[in-house]
This record gives C-alpha cells, sequence and structure tokens, in this order.
C-alpha cells in the first residue's frame, strides 16, 4: 500500500473545500434568483398601485447599513458592499432599467461615483458639463444624474451650487468616492515625457508628488481626467493623471499609483433627480437660504437650527448674481425634513430668512 504524501493530502483537501464551495455557490445562486423574483413582485404591486418608482434611495441605504452591522469578514467592507450594490442594481433592472447622467466624458470619476451608487446594471449617458446634467434631468430624458459637489482638500465645485439656484430638482442621494491618482502614459518609460495632463482639482490634488518626481515636465490642465487619458493614449510624450476606469479605457499603463498627496482625499458627489426620497434613519437635508440686510443677520438666519439642537454640517456662501454684493448660503444639516425638530427648525427658518429653499433630504453616504 502506497501511502499518501503531504502533497496528496493538500490537494485532496483542496478537493473537498472546493465541492463546499460549489456547492455554496448552487444555494447563492438560488437565493439571488428568489431575491429577483420578489423584486418584480414589487413591482408588480407598484405597478397596480399606478405607481412606476422602483427606485428607493432610503431602502438601499437601510440595506447596505444593516449589511454593513451585521458583516464579520474576511471581505471588506467595501467589497461586501459593491456585492450587494450590484445584485440590488440588477434586480432593480428587472423592473426598470435606470438611465443616469453624468458629468463625463466616459471614464471620469463622476462615473465611478455613479456605478457606485448604482451599480451597473443602468444605462449611465455621459455629457460635457454640469449644467447638462441639470437639464438632462429635468426634461426627463433621465431618471437621475450624478455630479460633484466638493472635494476633501481642493473645496467645492462651484458650478453645481450655482445650479441649484434656478434649478427645479432636488437633492436625491449622495456618494463618497475615496480619490486614487495614478500617473499614466502610452509608452514604456515616463522619463521622456514634455507634458502631465489632468482636470486641474487633479494636479492640484497631485502638486507635491510632481514637484518632486516630474519637477521639469509642463503641466495642462484640461477638461477631465478622461480627456487627459484620450491625450495620452494619443502620444507617448503626453502623461495623464486619472484613475482605473480611465487606465483600463485607453489601454494605459500605470506608471506610478495612488500618487494623491493626501491619502484620505475623497470627493463628494450628489444624486440629483425629482424624487422626494423617505427618511432611512441616517439622513442628511439641503438647504438654501438668504439673509435679510440687517446686522447680525446670518447669526439670525442660523439661530433657529441651535435652538433646536440641529447639527450643522457644512455652510458655504455664493454670490446671488441678481444684486451687488448680496449672497445666498448653501447649508447642509443632519437629519430629515420629516422629523420632528428639523421641521420645528425650519418652520423658524423661513420667518428669518427672506428666501428658503429645500434642495432635499436624503440618505448619508454608505462608505
Amino acid at each position: 500500500m502506497v501511502k499518501k504524501t503531504k502533497t496528496g493530502d493538500a490537494d485532496a483537501q483542496i478537493k473537498k473545500l472546493r465541492e463546499q464551495i460549489d456547492a455554496l455557490d448552487v444555494k447563492i445562486q438560488a437565493l439571488i434568483s428568489e431575491r429577483a423574483r420578489h423584486a418584480l413582485a414589487i413591482a408588480e404591486t407598484k405597478q397596480k398601485e399606478g405607481s412606476n418608482n422602483y427606485y428607493r434611495p432610503e431602502r438601499e441605504a437601510e440595506v447596505l447599513r444593516h449589511m454593513l452591522a451585521r458583516h464579520q469578514g474576511p471581505l471588506s467592507e467595501e467589497a461586501m458592499a459593491r456585492l450587494f450594490r450590484e445584485i440590488m442594481s440588477a434586480c432593480l433592472a428587472l423592473e426598470s432599467r435606470l438611465r443616469i447622467a453624468f458629468l463625463g466624458p466616459e471614464g471620469t470619476f463622476t462615473q465611478e461615483a455613479a456605478l457606485k451608487q448604482f451599480g451597473r446594471a443602468v444605462e449611465t449617458v455621459p455629457l460635457a458639463a454640469i449644467d447638462e446634467v441639470f437639464r438632462e434631468v429635468e426634461s426627463g430624458n433621465a431618471h437621475f444624474g450624478v455630479v460633484p459637489v466638493e472635494n476633501s482638500t481642493e473645496g467645492v465645485i462651484n458650478h453645481t451650487l450655482d445650479m441649484f439656484m434656478t434649478s427645479p430638482l432636488r437633492i436625491c442621494g449622495e456618494v463618497a468616492l475615496r480619490i486614487h491618482h495614478h500617473l499614466l502614459g502610452k509608452g514604456n518609460d515616463p522619463k521622456g515625457a514634455h507634458s502631465v495632463v489632468s482636470h486641474q482639482q487633479s494636479l492640484a490634488q497631485c502638486r507635491e508628488w510632481l514637484d518632486a518626481n516630474l519637477p521639469g515636465v509642463k503641466r495642462a490642465p484640461v477638461a477631465s481626467n478622461a480627456e487627459a487619458a484620450r491625450l495620452a493614449a494619443a502620444d507617448v510624450g503626453t502623461l495623464a493623471i486619472a484613475g482605473n476606469t480611465a487606465a483600463r479605457l485607453y489601454g494605459l499603463h500605470m506608471f506610478a499609483s495612488n500618487i494623491e498627496d493626501r491619502p484620505d482625499n475623497t470627493t463628494r458627489f450628489l444624486v440629483i433627480g425629482t424624487l422626494e426620497t423617505a427618511p432611512s434613519g441616517n439622513d442628511k437635508t439641503s438647504l438654501l437660504l438668504s439673509s435679510r440686510n440687517r446686522p447680525g443677520a446670518l447669526q439670525r438666519l442660523l439661530a433657529p437650527l441651535a435652538k433646536n439642537k440641529i447639527n450643522m454640517t457644512r455652510i458655504e456662501s455664493r454670490p446671488t448674481r441678481e444684486t451687488l454684493w448680496e449672497y445666498v448660503f448653501f447649508v447642509d444639516i443632519d437629519g430629515h425634513m420629516k422629523d420632528r425638530k428639523v421641521a420645528k427648525a425650519l418652520a423658524d427658518l423661513e420667518k428669518e430668512a427672506a428666501f428658503l429653499k429645500r434642495l432635499g433630504s436624503y440618505p448619508k453616504a454608505v462608505l
């Protein structure tokens, strides 16, 4: 009798584990199919009630938060959340395939944010400018839009804020995307490059790395990181700073990864649409305010928030463009407009403010 070797024991153990994985795959597939059938049943019920609103951001946020609360690894929270988002996206597509407008072109971080929020079972529509994204959603040609609003190191995107002054759209959700910049190119050696191109914010976010590693190379801002990747793909002397999606889309080599100066570099994106989002249990409300022209106006304007113990998480001022030196304030607060304390604070604000516009209540970004 031939005694099994250690290699033979390992092979047998691997075979047994793979058989267990195969059995689990069968169960997982059956459960996903069962979930999809339930999603279709919900869609049929909504249709009978005359409703065609299938996407519920508060419900998806609730599902993800519950998943994270019970998650114990070994997969990372980000990986598990990504899997759940894709399952929800595929199930929703059985009910109604969403059309999502985003600030393009293909391969931008805004597209990554759109796919992070809605999954890949949607149709993404790249548009050339932020105002075009707003118009696409306002016209009904897209169900939702995704636009950048602020970066953790470079501040707010003023064009997005300005659009809310006149647009009837609401904020339906937010996406926080950790931004990793990579040095990309078509050639084999970045040392012979004559220029580095990227969006002006990306160049600013990588300033220290570029100073240390490419001090003599010209830096040229372009409309987007995806456009930078396209230019690099056409010229071996041009390097681009962009993300993974752009690298894959344009077939570029990654000469250096994660070259952003701050490892926590994050951009916040807003989901815009006509939907009034219901409370999810962990929400944020965005407001547009202007004060009356009198001493202590800003303090008076914000007093109702303090009085009702509402936490203000952000305030930005923008000129109204109607009267010289007249400003409006964009304010984010914790809570939903339907929360009792928030509703009371908004009622008090209406009495004090010269102008108050509720931009929307929506779930806080999950991961």
